[in-house]
């Protein structure tokens, strides 16, 4: 157990506290707090709570396990690597970490075979993940190497100044710009899906869609997230009845184009490296696949 004392006023527990441990994230801070691993004067609180000058902080840090996920040597598209960090271009159909319904032959199996050294802060099953991409979209993705990369990685995803950009190729003419905006949280008729719900339902999310290419019956979009939910440019194209090309779960089957996986390409990352802080962007050229599709709208 560990002991701090609030040295300001009216600040909240969790900015505070991430603040002062340089490797904790204010996500993993708010997960210690739901999980009743901290307590101001005894007393268990939200990760909201507005601390006092000598209010006395307990923290009860879980003991560092050992990664004990298997490395295995599953093909891995190292774009840029150095000590800090590497960009990655993530291949469609590859889930991300191990989890209850898949435990191995994943890119964290496959970060572990080619990386020695991976971030800790996201724990045993998620080392060096600073952001997820779905099982089916391929693109463009952010590893951490170390845990104060991870937090300075982590930060800009918050201040969003961390820009990530997709192409997405969608059902329908759309003739103009729009942006989506909305709280997103499980559909309630279908708990695979994400929907636009509630303001106390769900979590905020905006994303701006740019026209890149119209074609007879599809629409090429560009698609820049504003914040990172899951599913949350397939949820919002659904929502306005523009599901993503090959994507089944949000009703993107389609007969005339044969895709397995969505058409949904994470292209261009740009961030703010955490050692020399200048300002990375990272473009990947189109699978072979989805640029055989576009020529054939064409």
């Amino acid at each position: 157990m560990e002991q701090i004392k609030c040295d300001v006023n009216n600040i909240r527990l969790d900015v505070f506290l991430s603040s002062k441990f340089d490797t904790c994230t204010r996500s993993y801070i708010k997960t210690l707090i739901d999980n009743n691993r901290i307590n101001v004067n005894n007393k268990i609180v939200k990760a909201g709570y507005k601390l006092k000058y000598d209010d006395e902080i307990n923290i009860d840090f879980p003991e560092i396990e050992v990664i004990s996920t298997e490395a295995q040597d599953i093909p891995l598209n190292i774009v840029y690597q150095d000590k800090d960090l590497l960009v990655i271009n993530k291949q469609a159909g590859l889930v991300v970490h191990p989890c209850s319904t898949t435990k191995s032959g994943t890119l964290v199996n496959a970060l572990m075979y080619h990386v020695k050294d991976l971030s800790s802060i996201n724990g045993v099953l998620r080392p060096g993940i600073v952001h997820r991409l779905d099982k089916d979209t391929a693109g463009l993705m952010l590893v951490a190497k170390n845990d104060h990369a991870h937090k300075f990685l982590q930060d800009q995803l918050k201040d969003k100044t961390l820009n990530r950009e997709y192409l997405a190729l969608v059902k329908g003419r759309i003739k103009q710009d729009f942006s989506v905006e909305g709280y997103i949280g499980r559909n309630p008729n279908n708990r695979k899906q994400m929907a636009l719900v509630a303001e106390d339902k769900g979590k905020y999310s905006y994303t701006d869609f740019y026209i890149h290419t119209i074609y007879e019956h599809y629409t090429l979009l560009r698609c820049v997230l504003k914040t990172g939910r899951t599913h949350q440019i397939r949820a919002h194209l659904k929502s306005l009845n523009h599901a993503i090309v090959g994507d089944e779960l949000y009703g993107g089957t389609d007969k005339d184009i044969k895709l397995k996986g969505q058409w949904l390409f994470a292209y261009k990352i740009s961030f703010v490296h955490p050692t020399t802080h200048e300002k990375m962007t990272f473009q990947a050229d189109l699978p072979t696949n989805f640029n055989s599709i576009l020529e054939k709208l064409r």
